[in-house]
Parts: structure tokens; C-alpha cells; sequence
């Protein structure tokens, strides 16, 4: 079990309670020692959480204490607010509707002083949705795609001087420029990593080939040699 997810159940498990949980219950659900036990619940203690008690009698949260799922603060649930409208704004469809999916499932848990909070943030992301941006979208979307099922694509490429080539490529990661965007691949026709806007690409076709994990050409690899920003845009 990530850590993460054990620190969210300790919370969950103190969630509601009028009497205090023994760390040995609490050790046995887990699945882990006392001793992580008490480690967790200490760093939990230490980030804020209004726990009480102590090793051999129990925790419990503090009277009075009401405390959101995952324990968001104001300033990050706007930037969830605000993360959500510029991925509905600017993504795929896919990647819009699971992050307002996502946003709905979080406030539906809120305190009602969160949520109105988040409901007020004045940061826009206006959605204008053209038949031109229609299409952006769906090419967004299959590029997401391929890239989770590192799927070999097939590209008809212009670049900024308008010289066109034919491209095969392994994706690796999209990048957003606020206003373009750009797919990080392994270019097999350069034998190397390669920036290209997607609206640039005339056509694109997914191939039935599956690249390879391989160490030196691989998203850590790519992230390596732009060197913490994109470079080389064709």
C-alpha cells in the first residue's frame, strides 16, 4: 500500500469516532507494524491534522474538528477550480470530462465554506469550441492515447518553414505552451527526440506497432536531453 493511500485510511479511520483507536487496530487493518503506525500518525500531527492521543491509549480528532477528505485547503481546491477550467478550456474532451469528473467528486464532500469558496475564484478559462477547435481537441485526445499505449504514430509533418516530411515516431508526452501545444517523441527518421505541434501535423495515423521501454530513448531520456525545457522545435 503507497504511503499516501495509508495515510488517508488513518484519517478516514478516525473520521466520526466519539471514542479513541487503538494502534494495534489500526496496524492490523493496514496491514503494517506499530511502529509505522505511530510514525504516520505523528506526520499527520506535524502537517496539521487535529489528531489526539498517544502510543497505548489511542487517537481520535480533536472535538470540534471537522476535517474535508484529503484535507484540501481553500488555496488548493481554486487551484483545482482553476486547473479544471484551463484543462476544459485548452485538452482533449477526455482529459476535460475525467477533470470535471473528478472536481464534481471532490465538492460533493466539501465543507459548504469550501465549496462556495471554490465556486467564487474570478480566474476564467472562456471555452470556445469552433468546428477548427473541435477537431484540435480530438487530435489531443488521440494523441493522449497513443501515448499511454505507446502506439508508433505515422505523421505528415510541415514545419515552421512549411517543408513537409513524412514522419515515424514513438510519443512520449505532450507539453502545453499556454496557446500550443507541443508532442515530445523519438523522431526514427532524425534517430532522435523531436518537438511537434500538433497543428502542424496534416495527417496522423496510429500504427498496430507497440514501441519498446528502451534506456536511452525513453520519457527520462527525453526529459534529460531537453534539460528542463523544450528546445529543438521543428
Amino acid at each position: 500500500m503507497r504511503r499516501a493511500d495509508r495515510l488517508f485510511l488513518i484519517i478516514h479511520a478516525l473520521r466520526g469516532r466519539r471514542t479513541a483507536l487503538q494502534a494495534r487496530n489500526l496496524a492490523a487493518t493496514l496491514g503494517v507494524s506499530l511502529r509505522t503506525v505511530y510514525r504516520d500518525v505523528a506526520d499527520l500531527q506535524l502537517s496539521g491534522v487535529p489528531i489526539e492521543g498517544e502510543a497505548g491509549v489511542g487517537y481520535v480528532l480533536r472535538k470540534g474538528s471537522d476535517i474535508p477528505p484529503l484535507m484540501f485547503t481553500a488555496d488548493e481546491l481554486e487551484s483545482l477550480v482553476v486547473g479544471t477550467r484551463f484543462v476544459r478550456a485548452f485538452a482533449g474532451d477526455k482529459l476535460a470530462a475525467g477533470a470535471q469528473a473528478a472536481l464534481l467528486k471532490i465538492e460533493a464532500v466539501l465543507p459548504p465554506e469550501l465549496r462556495e469558496r471554490a465556486a467564487r475564484t474570478r480566474i476564467y478559462a472562456p471555452m470556445w469550441r469552433d468546428e477548427k477547435s473541435v477537431e484540435f481537441a480530438a487530435r489531443i485526445d488521440r494523441l493522449h492515447a497513443a501515448i499511454g499505449a505507446s502506439r508508433v504514430l505515422r505523421l505528415d509533418y510541415r514545419d515552421e518553414t512549411g517543408n513537409a516530411s513524412a514522419r515515424e515516431v514513438e510519443p512520449l508526452c505532450l507539453a502545453f505552451w499556454g496557446g500550443k501545444w507541443t508532442l515530445g517523441a523519438w523522431c526514427r527518421l532524425r534517430e532522435g527526440f523531436r518537438n511537434f505541434r500538433p497543428d502542424r501535423i496534416d495527417t496522423l495515423a496510429e500504427t498496430d506497432e507497440v514501441f519498446a521501454n528502451v534506456a536511452g530513448r525513453d520519457l527520462d531520456a527525453y526529459l534529460l536531453a531537453m534539460r528542463g525545457y523544450y528546445s529543438g522545435m521543428e
